[in-house]
Order: structure tokens, then C-alpha cells, then sequence
């Protein structure tokens, strides 16, 4: 098994050499509770008993700093029972508390940004952690990112670029659905986008040693620890990047089950039906297998769902994505009149249709909707993948396989 040391791991070796510039000034840290040093100590306290002393602030994501609340849910501020350090929520209960103002910042010498991402476009952490960046550094703070692998890995990208005019908290960037950059990579991918080099505060990031692009989450030898209540396995973020397609309609996508986005369903599904004309469409590394489940909370609350668990039989193979959008074009084929997109407002946005801000653009659900057209716009997504291919090279700070 790889030993992989992550960002926080090599700035703890460090603080007695190039780490040092941390010890004996005021910071903040940007985290949460998957945050964690190789030997499971959480961020705050790994610091705190280090010569860089306690922290000065804690700032958590959408979930909050110790992953608390579910999606969508404010959560509170307070203060750390071990640290006696402040904690301040960036995400609220509107789209204005997504963006924090610089006067957060004040005060503190650096922000260390230490976020395990999941390496989908619609994963908000990411686009926390750049806006929280950019407001800290208006601030005269010092940013140092921390960085951590990619659970997909880092050589595959899927699906199609988000289009202008649909950015939302879960289109932050102009990225693919499935990118293959470390929470490192895209920081430097939207430095260089935004022009940092002209900030006048310091910008930085940690970089892993022993990553490799192709790596699988259980060959790094780091332990798992859930990013978000909902991401309990490795697996669950293979299967994200489609299964956060069910969101956008009143599907259950298994939340309040065990196996949240591998399970998808509704009390109108049969589910050796749908799971016959999914397998039909023998989509690689995946099977599909016929389930029911009683959700414990939110879509379909205690209710018996019929529907399908996604068994993946070959990581590497897997597609996600399109997996995903077949699911819902299957749905909607065989119960036509019982399928519905959600029409409820989606991270604070409600003059675009969710399925739209999750896909980037309108074309998705149009092609579900008409039946016509789905399949050429999953081959355009080639197009896509290859020129993002082109742009990330050179901010790649982990070399593609071969070179």
C-alpha cells in the first residue's frame, strides 16, 4: 500500500523549517471533520498541540466545521469546545452568506484551506474555499492551501463544461462534471483565471508527496473520514458525480438509507423493470440491481421506494456521469406521467431549473423531456473533456501518467 502525505501532514513535519512562518501569528483554518492528520488527529488539534499554538478562528463549509447539518441547512456559529477558538458557518440561510466578506478575515495573518473535496463540479467545497480565499487576501491575509487526493483519482474527466449563464454554488467554475483535479489544482486552475499574481497577500499550497493521478482512494493507505453527512464510503463519491444528477427531481437519491446516491428510487418504480432496461444499456463498470428502501428523512420519508442500487464492478470503467443521466432518461421513458423535476429553489437559486444548474445548460433535461437528441449530447461531451484536458496541464501540480 502508498504512503501519501497530505498537505497538513507535511506542514506538521514542517513547522521546524519551512513550516515555521506559521508559528507565533494569528490564524484561521478552513476545514472540517474530514480534515484529519494521516493518524486521525482533526486539523484544530493537530495545530494546537504544535508549535503554531491554538488557532484563532475556524471557518466551516457548507454542513458546518464538524459536519453537523444536511444539505441546505444553515448551520451556526458558536465556539470550539477544545480550542476555545471561534466558529463561523459560510454558508447561511442565503445566497449572500456564500461569499464571505474580507472583514471575516481581519484580524488573522494566514487562512490555512484545508478541504477534502470529492472531484465533482457540483461539490460546493471548492467554491468556498476560492471565494473564502479571495475575501481573506482582500483582507491582507496570507492563503495556504492544504492539499488532499482526489477520491476519483486524477487522469479520467467526464461529461460537458458548465455554459454562461448557468454558474450557481454547484457550477461555481467553468469546469467538466468529473475534473480529475486535486482541491490544490483547482485553486491554482482559478489563480490563474482570476489573475492572483496581482494580489497584493501571499498565496500558496501545500502539495502532496507519494500522489499519483491514478491512484484509487484505497491505495493511498489514508483513512476515510465522511466530508459531508452524506459521503459515508469511497464509493459513494465514485457514484456522485451521476447520482447527484437525482437531486434535481423528486426522485429519492437514498438519502435518509445507508447508501446515499447508490440507492435511486420512488414508491412508483419497479424496480426489476427499471433495473432490466438499465442493464440493457450495458453501461460499463456498473450493474444495476433491483432494490426497494424506506428513506428515514427527506424525499419520500418513510415511505417503501422501488428502485435500483448501482453495484460498481470496475472503478476504472465507470462512468459516472452519463450513468446518471441514463438513469433519469430511463425513468422517464417508463413512467413518463409519475417522473417530475424538482421545481423547489436549489442552493438559493430558483430562476433555473435544478437539473440545469447540475448538467450546465438546459440541453439534459430538454433531451429527456422530447426523447430526441440525449445520446448526441453525451458524444459532445469528448469535445469538452479534450480541451479542459488542454487548460489543466499547466497547472497540474501531480504529473499525468507517462510523462
Amino acid at each position: 500500500m502508498s504512503v501519501v502525505a497530505t498537505g497538513l501532514d507535511r506542514l506538521l513535519s514542517g513547522l521546524s523549517t519551512d513550516g515555521a512562518r506559521l508559528v507565533g501569528r494569528r490564524y484561521g483554518i478552513l476545514a472540517h471533520g474530514a480534515s484529519i492528520t494521516r493518524d486521525g488527529r482533526p486539523i484544530h488539534l493537530a495545530l494546537a498541540a504544535s508549535p503554531a499554538g491554538p488557532p484563532s478562528a475556524l471557518f466551516g463549509p457548507e454542513h458546518g466545521y464538524y459536519g453537523i447539518e444536511q444539505d441546505m441547512i444553515a448551520a451556526e456559529g458558536g465556539r470550539d469546545p477544545w480550542t476555545g477558538a471561534p466558529t463561523l458557518s459560510l454558508y447561511g440561510d442565503s445566497e449572500q452568506t456564500l461569499r464571505p466578506h474580507p472583514s471575516a478575515f481581519e484580524g488573522l495573518d494566514v487562512l490555512l484551506v484545508d478541504l477534502q473535496d470529492v472531484g465533482s463540479r457540483y461539490y460546493t467545497y471548492a467554491a468556498t474555499g476560492i471565494w473564502a480565499a479571495e475575501a481573506a487576501m482582500a483582507a491582507g491575509c496570507e492563503v495556504w492551501v492544504l492539499d488532499r487526493p482526489n477520491p476519483l483519482g486524477g487522469e479520467k474527466i467526464e461529461g460537458n463544461l458548465l455554459s454562461k449563464g448557468f454558474e450557481s454554488f454547484v457550477g461555481a467554475f467553468r469546469l467538466p462534471v468529473r475534473h480529475g483535479l486535486t482541491l490544490g489544482e483547482l485553486f491554482r486552475l482559478e489563480a490563474a483565471r482570476r489573475h492572483w499574481n496581482g494580489t497584493r497577500a501571499y498565496f500558496s499550497i501545500w502539495y502532496m508527496e507519494g500522489w499519483r493521478r491514478g491512484m484509487t482512494w484505497e491505495e493511498t493507505g489514508l483513512p476515510w473520514i465522511a466530508p459531508s453527512p452524506n459521503m459515508p464510503t469511497p464509493t459513494t463519491a465514485r457514484v456522485y458525480p451521476g447520482g447527484c444528477l437525482v437531486e434535481a427531481t423528486e426522485l429519492s437519491e437514498g438519502r435518509g438509507t445507508t447508501r446515499p446516491f447508490q440507492l435511486t428510487g420512488a414508491p412508483f418504480v419497479d424496480p426489476k423493470r427499471l433495473a432490466e432496461e438499465l442493464n440493457g444499456r450495458r453501461l460499463p463498470g456498473v450493474t444495476f440491481v433491483p432494490n426497494y428502501f424506506r428513506p428515514q428523512f427527506q424525499k419520500h420519508k418513510g415511505a417503501v421506494c422501488g428502485g435500483v442500487e448501482l453495484l460498481v464492478t470496475d472503478p476504472e470503467a465507470f462512468e459516472s456521469y452519463r450513468a446518471g443521466v441514463e438513469l433519469l432518461a430511463a425513468v422517464h421513458r417508463l413512467w413518463p406521467d409519475d417522473f417530475a423535476w424538482r421545481e423547489a429553489p436549489y442552493e438559493f437559486v430558483s430562476d433555473r431549473p435544478a437539473i440545469d444548474l447540475l448538467t450546465g445548460g438546459p440541453d439534459c433535461r430538454q433531451a429527456i423531456e422530447s426523447g430526441e437528441g440525449l445520446w448526441d449530447w453525451m458524444a459532445a461531451w469528448k469535445r469538452d473533456e479534450e480541451a479542459f484536458r488542454e487548460e489543466r496541464r499547466a497547472i497540474l501540480l501531480y504529473p499525468e501518467e507517462g510523462e
